[in-house]
């Protein structure tokens, strides 16, 4: 499977972080790409976000074109500006493009958006991604895996998001009734 994972400017750079690491240690063919806003929210989190395989405005990426699709990408976090942007088709960045050629092929799309709360705009945006084929995943772990540590959280939702990619993952006891 090869997989794009793109990593924006919410809060949350811990989460992108974690889904590389794990996709990297997989079978998957996997690429990363960071935005500017990623960068700057890293610093402040006292985060190393990881080497990426692509910059923000690199067109020439294969992902960046219909016939090159990735089998699924996932943004995260997901900022409500690259969520709007995608939401409305801008694809003014390798990031916003690579997401609109999903779409439009049909392949799997998923943004981990991390805002809270969420204005009127933002729902619908996700209400457009949603309509159009992607899944949005809100950054909303939960705590009936009983979670000791923050990194237990983190991988509730990075496993939540490689759900909805359909890539298999452990990271997170599931619900038993």
């Amino acid at each position: 499977m090869r997989i794009l994972v793109a990593i924006t400017g919410a809060s949350g750079i811990e989460y992108g972080m974690r889904l590389g690491e794990v996709l990297k240690k997989g079978k998957e063919n996997v690429s990363v790409v960071a935005s500017e806003g990623a960068r700057k929210v890293a610093k402040e989190e006292g985060a190393r976000l990881p080497k990426a395989d692509y910059e923000e405005n690199d067109f020439s990426c294969p992902y960046a074109s219909g016939s090159s699709a990735p089998d699924a990408m996932i943004i995260c976090p997901c900022s409500l500006k690259t969520l709007g942007e995608v939401a409305n088709g801008v694809g003014n960045s390798l990031i916003t493009r690579a997401a609109e050629v999903c779409l439009k092929e049909r392949k799997k799309l998923v943004l981990v958006v991390r805002e809270t709360p969420l204005s009127l705009i933002a729902i619908k945006n996700m209400e457009k991604v949603t309509l159009a084929g992607g899944v949005v995943l809100p950054a909303s772990p939960g705590f009936y895996h009983k979670p000791k540590k923050i990194g237990d959280l983190v991988d509730f939702v990075v496993g939540k998001a490689l759900d909805s990619a359909g890539i298999p993952n452990s990271l997170f006891r599931r619900w038993k009734t």
